[in-house]
């Protein structure tokens, strides 16, 4: 006998529970009465969002003259009956809506099944609005139909799922439960959206380049690999999209961005996950000064646009956005918060690394002096800023592809904007000279060799279009996540994301 759909095709009953079973029998009873549960569409429908405008000057127990044969549709999120009388609540998207239904109006068969629909079931309803003595906005429902008929119940409280794990993985029942959550993650929306406007509007155009790529590059950080059998040759899924962009460059492209994914296989954390959005920049015939102008005007722009303000509260501080932002210099902010200079750290690296392990920062014995200065900075320095701040001027060996400043050639034309104690942005005047990209390149191959998993590799085809000659530019980066979370007012990476990263669940 063929499969009916329900086991899977192979003609097995699934496991259920008491109540799926339930549900199942309801199926049955429905399609026997020749009442299709899983409908195609219902069109016409009005949002409850738009409902719940157009009539909020109704007045108590009046009935809106225009409404008549208004259409909605919504999840029921919940129920009462009174006697010959039921209310549900329906939910469109995040907007809910109380609908009324009476034996009298629908007839006994109809109304039986209105009454006996579950939470989480999807219904279309036509009707009129009125406000109830109590003053609820509400639809009487003169008709309705059954759209989707759920099988599994909403957690017992749905509007109360609040285990951390459990919404993450099942963020499907997270947005139906918590219409907070939703309304939180459209603001990422707006900020892409906002962002992507700001920069068109500087005369900047979008680019999309390859994620699968044979080298990876742009950034120190271990990368995902796969395999393309047809080319028969391992691939790298991006770590960043900067290489590419340059390559922009040289053919011409004077002012480009994309927003896009990167992937690095490295920790999860409250502010790392291995997916994560970023928006890189490039700007020909800038340095990093233009750059800097660029982020402290765009960074308020967009908090305005997704909050309203240019202040922000992350935790119980304050945060100013307006411009201008401080410009402070890598070796001030060491020799402030640490007592340490780059010149000592590069001349006595143990003594660095003690320094560092008095703060309790976890330090091992082959870490180089790169790697010593970043974290002096991750993990000391950038938590004492709170205020937006742009820390200047980097050490050359942290910074293999950014230009060298004229006046001291260890140090690289790079800022970081810091804002709460996170980076929020990282740009360079970018290195245009093939020969001096070249020597970078080779060190950081020894680094590799060494046992930096981390080091930049040579890419050969980059070098070859340097040789072609790049302008002078500017470029930065901006990770999409975190600059959410700080907009948002949110701790962790995940509540920024619809679907992150999870241990397998078992």
């Amino acid at each position: 006998m063929p499969s009916d759909g329900r086991d899977g095709g192979d003609g097995v009953e699934p496991r259920l529970p008491e109540w799926g079973h339930e549900r199942l029998a309801e199926i049955d009873r429905l399609r026997e009465d020749g009442v299709e549960p899983y409908a195609r569409s219902f069109r016409g429908r009005t949002p409850l969002g738009e409902i719940a405008r157009t009539y909020a000057g109704l007045e108590t127990d009046q009935k809106a003259e225009d409404s008549h044969c208004c259409r909605v549709a919504g999840r029921v999120m919940s129920r009462r009956e009174h006697g010959k009388a039921a209310f549900l609540t329906l939910r469109d998207g995040w907007d809910d809506l109380q609908v009324y239904a009476k034996i009298d109006t629908l007839g006994e068969v109809s109304f039986g099944r209105f009454k006996s629909l579950n939470v989480g079931d999807i219904i279309g309803c036509e009707g009129h609005v009125f406000r109830t003595r109590r003053g609820e906005l509400t639809v009487f429902v003169e008709s309705w139909t059954i759209l989707t008929k759920s099988l599994r119940p909403l957690p017992e409280k749905w509007h109360g799922l609040h285990d951390r794990e459990t919404r993450y993985r099942q963020r499907y029942v997270d947005l139906i439960a918590n219409p907070e959550v939703a309304r939180q993650l459209q603001g990422r929306g707006r900020l892409v959206s906002g962002m992507r406007r700001y920069l068109e509007d500087l005369g900047f155009v979008e680019v999309e380049t390859p994620i699968l790529q044979p080298l990876p590059g742009g950034a120190l950080a271990r990368p995902f690999m796969t395999h393309h059998n047809a080319l028969d040759t391992e691939l790298y899924m991006r770590i960043a999209p900067e290489l590419y962009l340059k390559r922009l460059l040289v053919g011409g492209f004077d002012r480009i961005f994309e927003i896009g994914k990167s992937f690095r296989n490295e920790g999860i954390s409250l502010i790392h996950n291995p997916e994560f959005t970023m928006m890189e920049l490039y700007w020909a015939y800038v340095d990093y000064n233009a750059i800097m102008e660029l982020v402290e005007n765009m960074i308020p722009a967009l908090s305005e646009e997704v909050t309203g303000s240019t202040e922000i509260m992350v935790g119980e501080t304050k945060i100013d956005l307006k411009p201008p932002w401080p410009r402070r210099t890598v070796d001030s902010l060491l020799r402030e918060y640490l007592d340490l200079s780059l010149e000592g750290m590069r001349a006595d690296q143990q003594q660095a690394k003690q320094v560092l392990r008095e703060r309790k920062v976890d330090v091992e014995n082959r870490d180089t002096f790169a790697m010593l200065v970043d974290k002096a900075l991750k993990h000391v320095v950038w938590p004492a800023l709170v205020q937006p701040t742009f820390a200047i001027d980097y050490p050359l060996e942290l910074s293999p592809l950014s230009k060298s400043r004229a006046d001291d050639s260890l140090l690289v034309e790079r800022f970081q904007a810091i804002i709460a104690g996170r980076e929020m942005g990282n740009a360079f005047s970018e290195l245009n000279d093939p020969m001096d990209q070249r020597r970078r390149f080779e060190e950081q191959a020894r680094n590799r060799e060494a046992g930096d998993e981390e080091a930049h590799v040579v890419d050969e085809d980059f070098l070859r279009a340097l040789e072609y000659g790049m302008p002078p530019a500017g470029g930065l980066g901006i990770g999409i996540d975190r600059l959410a979370m700080l907009l948002l007012g949110v701790d962790s990476i995940r509540d920024v994301i619809l679907f992150p990263q999870l241990r397998p669940e078992h």
